[in-house]
């Protein structure tokens, strides 16, 4: 039989010979056995159902997802001189019973269906006046619970299958199956365990790589510099985020096309085509383009956010290098993404158990962000944990030039933090504790008084979470699923406790900074960068079109206290000081009234910049106005009696509510307020001032904007 299915293969597809898994699956078939394949995306599982369905007698029944994925397959059938069709709701009425008449009289080897056909009685009766040999599940991890794109339509086909008069064989096929899902699938189709064919999840002619903390604008047009001509796909996770790129891309002369949910079909088929049939270079769309799309010249998948899961991420990547020819697979990485694929866990469903299982693949998602691993490997491990190691010699990791450090000691620090911190806290909390941080939470949980308290503090709280995040993917340290994921030991980290095992990370050398004469004071620096980051979104501009950097600098050296001195501050004119000055003052000598500063070099004005001995007894003033706040006096009334302007106290409001203390929300904004703006928030996708202020029609202020994100802790980009 196989070499009969050869010379169809060669007769209608002009192959010479099948690829690695299709021959036993198709074997398999041809027995009559249930069967499941796992190939990798543009591995040929549709080949797997189409020869069979040539030679059995009668028509193979195709479920398929999408219309899109329908009309390409029955238009490569149908070039192929295969007689192919297609039911969906695209139909008008008269081509729906043109069609049904030509089923009954036999005039098609296969059909292609949407899953909601089978809940119609009329559907069920075609197929029980029909010979049916085979049914093919196509994407068949839609069908599996745990499978990261479940849709229920395709789960309750296994009860209409009942209805049927015959028992046609059952072929499953998909490219992304864990072990749990191919389980299931198995399970629900009665499909035996040797009667399961799994060709591996390798991509050899794929590279895959991770880009950390990259201007992503910039990133993608140096990468389109570089590889003029060549077709790629860019993953979105939001319509905004498409548009918004779509339109900076098309106005610096590039050929791109845009598909996500919010434009209409016809947008969306045309999109498609032009990109299918090479009108257009690039396509930036949302995940809701590309299942089933066989464009084999696609050179590279760039994912512009952190996509939800493993399985949905090789999936999109593997839309590359269909023809086997080298191509790329690039994941832009940023630490907000993570808090926005948690909101939209949040949102998407009330089952507890869906959302830890949602979380969990998040988390699998963001260690492979930090694995040193080989890419594909991880990827490979995820999907068949039996699969031994390998290196791909191309991914970002197997391509990694920096030199391993021992950081034993630093591992050491890290589990004992943790165990000492009850293992209930997250990777941040943990970071500030060893960082040495003075959160006013860290002192009320007691953390400052633990031996680990500030162990790290010579490192930056990022190198430090680079630490753990890092202890997280070599299995000494595990997170919890849910929205708040805690660190937890595993036994892995005893022997190193011990000191029996050594712990070595790849790290860049840090350079050594140059000594200066005066050192900007670091905290200060944070604080003037957020009040400039918030006039900034008010405006919407770029943060240094206020100050630069320099400028805060050189006010974090010299705390300037008055108009006079404030203009002898580098890149502050007139104009900007009438605009800004006065709220940089009221911050800096905020500041200044609640800490020790020292100045090594002549300050710009003595009385201000003299050492400030703080009484133990003196509350910082954020806390001062915070208190007045909950008290019940209005902003207004806290500026007027602190001479402090109103843009300040209500940031002293808002750190005050970021630092643990506990601010009545409601009297701020009420529920139907926090809906409005959140609302906003989701289809703008942006969490800047200015443009959720104006689509609110102004109605409310940027404050009460300000503590519902604050409150929800929400951040996008």
């Amino acid at each position: 039989m196989l070499n009969t299915a050869r010379n169809l293969l060669n007769q209608y597809f002009g192959y010479a010979d099948f690829r690695s898994g299709q021959a036993e699956i198709i074997e398999n078939i041809l027995h009559q056995k249930n069967t499941l394949g796992i190939l990798p995306t543009g591995g040929g599982k549709s080949i797997c159902f189409q020869i069979p369905a040539l030679l059995f007698q009668g028509t193979t029944i195709v479920i398929s997802p999408l219309i899109s994925l329908m009309k390409d397959q029955v238009d490569a059938l149908t070039a192929s001189d295969i007689p192919a069709t297609y039911i969906n709701s695209s139909l008008t009425q008269t081509e729906l019973q043109d069609r049904i008449y030509d089923i009954r009289q036999g005039s098609y080897k296969l059909v292609y269906v949407a899953p909601e056909r089978f809940d119609s009685d009329y559907f069920m009766n075609l197929l029980n006046s029909i010979p049916i040999p085979l049914i093919a599940f196509d994407e068949a991890h839609c069908i599996s619970q745990w499978g990261h794109d479940f849709r229920p339509s395709y789960r309750s086909i296994v009860a209409s299958l009942k209805k049927l008069n015959q028992r046609p064989v059952i072929v499953a096929l998909t490219a992304t199956a864990t072990e749990n899902v191919a389980d299931e699938i198995r399970y629900l189709l009665q499909i035996e365990r040797d009667d399961c064919f799994k060709n591996g999840f390798a991509r050899e002619n794929l590279s895959f790589n991770v880009v950390k903390g990259a201007n992503k604008r910039d990133y993608i047009v140096s990468y389109l510099q570089e590889h003029p001509k060549e077709s790629g796909i860019i993953y979105t996770s939001s319509r905004k985020e498409t548009d918004g790129l779509y339109n900076y891309l098309s106005v610096q002369g590039y050929s791109v096309a845009k598909y996500h949910a919010g434009l209409s079909e016809i947008e969306r088929k045309q999109a498609q085509e032009q990109f299918v049939y090479d009108e257009k270079q690039i396509m930036i769309a949302t995940n809701a383009f590309g299942m089933g799309i066989d464009k084999s010249n696609v050179r590279f998948v760039i994912h512009y956010n952190l996509p939800k899961n493993l399985e949905a991420y090789y999936q999109e990547a593997g839309r590359a290098g269909r023809d086997g020819d080298e191509s790329e697979c690039i994941l832009l990485f940023s630490q907000q993404d993570i808090q926005l694929q948690k909101f939209l866990i949040e949102q998407s469903t009330f089952d507890p158990e869906v959302r830890e299982q949602d979380y969990n693949k998040l988390n699998q998602m963001i260690m492979y962000c930090h694995t040193e691993e080989c890419l594909q490997s991880y990827i490979i491990h995820y999907f068949d944990p039996n699969e031994e190691d390998m290196k791909c010699n191309k991914c970002s990791s197997c391509k990694d030039t920096r030199e391993k450090v021992e950081i034993t000691r630093e591992a050491q620090m890290i589990f004992s933090c943790c165990k000492r911190m009850g293992e209930r806290f997250g990777t941040t909390l943990i970071a500030q504790v060893l960082k040495g941080s003075s959160q006013k939470r860290i002192r009320e949980l007691g953390f400052d008084q633990l031996s680990t308290y500030g162990l790290l503090r010579s490192q930056s709280e990022k190198e430090i979470v680079d630490t753990i995040n890092y202890l997280l993917t070599e299995d000494y340290l595990q997170l919890t699923d849910g929205k708040y994921p805690v660190v937890q030991l595993t036994e892995k980290c005893i022997p190193v406790l011990k000191g029996e095992v050594s712990v070595w990370m790849k790290k860049s050398k840090t350079p050594v900074k140059e000594a200066r004469n005066v050192e900007e004071n670091e905290e200060l620096f944070e604080i003037l960068r957020g009040l400039r980051k918030q006039f900034a979104q008010e405006e919407n501009v770029p943060p240094f079109v206020i100050f630069s950097d320099v400028t805060l600098k050189e006010m974090c050296r010299f705390y300037p206290a008055d108009e006079t001195s404030m203009l002898q501050i580098k890149g502050v004119g007139q104009s900007k000081f009438a605009k800004y000055g006065q709220a940089f003052i009221d911050e800096i000598k905020e500041f200044v009234s609640g800490n020790a500063v020292i100045v090594s070099e002549k300050p710009l004005q003595p009385d201000i910049t003299q050492k400030v001995v703080k009484e133990t007894n003196e509350k910082p003033s954020h806390v001062i106005s915070y208190e007045m706040f909950i008290d019940g006096t209005s902003i207004e009334e806290i500026s007027k009696a602190r001479q402090l302007s109103k843009v300040t106290i209500q940031n002293h409001i808002i750190r005050s509510a970021e630092e643990g203390y506990e601010i009545k929300w409601n009297e701020i904004f009420d529920d139907v307020i926090e809906k409005r703006v959140l609302d906003v928030i989701i289809e703008l996708d942006t969490d800047k001032l200015k443009p959720i202020w104006e689509a609110l029609n102004g109605e409310i202020d940027y404050f009460v904007i300000q503590a519902v994100i604050s409150k929800n802790k929400l951040t996008v980009k």
